[in-house]
């Protein structure tokens, strides 16, 4: 059984986990070193310290995938507009948990002051973070072509909107 609730800190380690895998493996995040937990420490703080949700799908009591939402840009004027961020543990795809996971990080996310969700979605041919983020009402704002070189290739970045307001 899953179910989704809030980021307690003992899921940081399984959090940094599934980061990892994608860091090291794919173009999905542009990073190319994983986060110690130490950063995932501090970025947990900040999220939840803005009054914003990061989330766990639980599933028979470890981690199978996260997602939060962030200030979309450090400006100021952006600050009624967050990001999205959801990453499922690897073998867990396919399963329902990216639709658990967004359905809930939308509802918290509108009882905020943010007006606006934006997915940035690196287009590494896999059309499935698009897809669901179109199931939830996201809109095609744009593409980014080029942006990022990681494991020796360029990619694109898809951006998708959704108004929390409408």
């Amino acid at each position: 059984m899953t179910k989704v609730r809030a980021l307690v800190e003992t899921d940081l380690p399984a959090i940094a986990g599934i980061y990892a895998h994608y860091v090291t493996g794919t173009v999905t995040t542009f990073d190319e070193t994983p986060p110690g937990l130490d950063d995932w420490r501090a970025k947990a703080a900040g999220i939840t310290e803005a009054g914003l949700p990061f989330l766990v799908a639980e599933t028979d009591g470890q981690v199978a995938g996260y997602a939060y939402v962030s200030q979309y840009r450090p400006k100021a004027a952006y600050r009624h507009t967050l990001e999205d961020t959801i990453y499922l543990a690897p073998g867990r795809t396919g399963k329902g948990l990216g639709r658990l996971l967004l359905g809930e990080l939308i509802d918290r996310a509108a009882r905020t002051e943010a007006r606006q969700i934006v997915a940035v979605i690196a287009d590494s041919g896999d059309p499935a973070s698009a897809r669901l983020h179109e199931k939830f009402g996201f809109e095609p704002s744009g593409r980014l072509k080029a942006v990022g070189f990681k494991h020796g290739r360029w990619v694109d970045t898809v951006l998708m909107q959704l108004d929390l307001k409408s």
